[in-house]
């Protein structure tokens, strides 16, 4: 298949959110601020230029430059001004020269928003902030005075996570003034359609497991066939997108020296088993008791800015248990740590066959692993319309203290257990009255389970004498991301 350029995917979410902002600006004359925020790749730049493009109302649409000074990006930001498809009223009068400072940019601004509602994008403001530290004070002076008494969308974009997600904090000039929006990759459900009618569920899910659901990623691996295709493919080149694009958004973030890097390393490069804090410490040099010092800090840093790193808890564990597990929160990343990180020494060295071979030992054990927490989410989303589940408000997995005995899905409402599932990712063999006996004896060592509802999660179904309350398959999940109207 070959995606085609010029047709937009997904998305219908965040556009309703800023057609519902961009109309409640139209609507009350005055202005409104948003501050977008997703890692690099995510498509924040195709979604709000798409957005500006289609609204049907004047827009400005200007990107900072990385490093470059004040007065180099305010006469980028004058030549967007004046490039623009539908521009700001009397632009090209008013822009005619690059302002001297970002003061007299938000004053000249003022003069174009007299007559109509308009957009006014900065794509990359922490670049625009990193020049010039005044920035923020200026603008929340601006919008104060008089930019939120205009009819505009104000729309800062940011690709640095953490400097995006302080932007608003209370002890920061927007405080306040800026509503948050947080562009996601694409979920299952996108990469189905950008993957096209003729892709399987499992497919899409495969898809969204190898690229995290990174558009441009998603793009390359629809032109070539299966997920497996595609991995093999860039696995022979140490410049493809799957090595590069992990890297460049990791070294912005976190470089290769860092603890936090070293964390992430330990948590996602694990082949099989589950990565306790002990097993994370072991990875690192150092006397105990300042290894364990240290990466209880950068687990905290890394669970919190961003999320990269999820800690899971059984089922009805207090917030503090001791059985926490950790794993790499972004599905591309965590694939990456797994299976090219690993490689990258040989693939630079031409011996990109030995990662496609510990690819292809390792993807089956890891695909049915990982999918696991895509179907908990799956499942929550679509509880209501499932039976014995309906009121379930938590859906998680559930092992004791020696992990001698796992449940994969455990659905909830509060303290009350109402079904507990087996997820067995194949394709051809369903699950087995065998697999359904084992759950059974899962649910009695779980407490308070005893009464729940089984539940298979099988792209291959379950078989007749499995005698489970409930099956889903691929498509059944994939359903749970579909776009719902009232």
């Amino acid at each position: 298949m070959n995606v085609d350029p010029g047709r937009f995917y997904g998305r219908r979410a965040l556009l309703t959110r800023l057609g519902r902002e961009l109309a409640q600006v139209a609507a009350t004359g005055r202005g409104r601020m948003l501050a977008v925020r997703g890692r690099r790749q995510v498509g924040k730049s195709r979604l709000l230029t798409h957005f500006v493009e289609t609204c049907g109302r004047p827009y400005l649409y200007t990107t900072a430059v990385k490093n470059a000074s004040p007065s180099v990006q305010l006469a980028g930001l004058t030549r967007d001004a004046l490039a623009s498809t539908t521009p700001l009223p009397e632009a090209s009068a008013v822009f005619a020269s690059p302002p001297a400072s970002w003061d007299e940019f938000f004053g000249l601004l003022r003069l174009t928003l007299q007559r109509s509602p308009a957009v006014v994008v900065v794509d990359e403001f922490p670049w625009a902030v990193q020049a010039d530290p005044t920035l923020e004070g200026t603008l929340q002076n601006a919008w104060d005075r008089t930019l939120e008494n205009l009819p505009v969308l104000l729309v800062v974009v940011g690709s640095d996570v953490a400097m995006m997600e302080r932007l608003t904090e209370h002890d920061r000039p927007l405080f306040g003034r800026a509503g948050i929006v947080v562009v996601q990759p694409f979920d299952p459900y996108e990469c189905a359609e950008l993957l096209g009618p003729d892709r399987t569920a499992v497919a899409a899910f495969d898809a969204h497991l190898v690229t995290g659901g990174y558009p441009r990623l998603l793009g390359r691996l629809a032109a070539s066939g299966t997920a497996e295709d595609f991995v093999r493919e860039q696995l022979a080149d140490e410049t493809s997108d799957l090595a590069v694009l992990a890297q460049l958004a990791l070294d912005a973030e976190f470089p290769p020296d860092s603890q936090a890097r070293r964390i992430l390393t330990a948590i996602g490069s694990a082949e099989a088993g589950p990565v306790t804090f002990s097993r994370v410490t072991q990875t690192i040099d150092g006397d105990t008791a300042t290894v364990q010092t240290a990466v209880t800090r950068g687990l905290k840093v890394l669970a919190g800015i961003g999320g990269v790193v999820a800690v899971d808890l059984p089922a009805g564990a207090a917030p503090n248990s001791r059985l926490r597990r950790y794993r790499v929160a972004d599905p591309y990343l965590r694939f990456w740590f797994r299976f090219v990180g690993p490689q990258l020494a040989n693939i630079a060295r031409g011996r990109g066959d030995l990662a496609i071979d510990a690819f292809g030992r390792g993807w089956p054990s890891w695909r049915g692993k990982a999918i696991e927490p895509v179907v908990r989410a799956a499942v929550l989303r679509l509880a209501p319309d499932l039976g014995p589940l309906n009121d379930a408000d938590a859906v998680g997995g559930w092992w004791n203290r020696d992990n001698s005995t796992e449940v994969d899905l455990v659905a909830a409402h509060g303290p009350l257990v109402r079904a507990v599932g087996s997820v067995k990712w194949r394709t051809t063999t369903p699950l087995t009255a065998a697999d359904a006996a084992a759950l059974r004896s899962a649910r009695h060592v779980l407490p308070g389970a005893d009464a729940a509802a089984l539940v298979a999660v099988c792209p291959a179904g379950a078989a007749g004498d499995a005698d489970v309350d409930l099956v889903l398959r691929a498509d059944d999940l994939l359903a749970a991301w579909a776009v719902r109207t009232s």
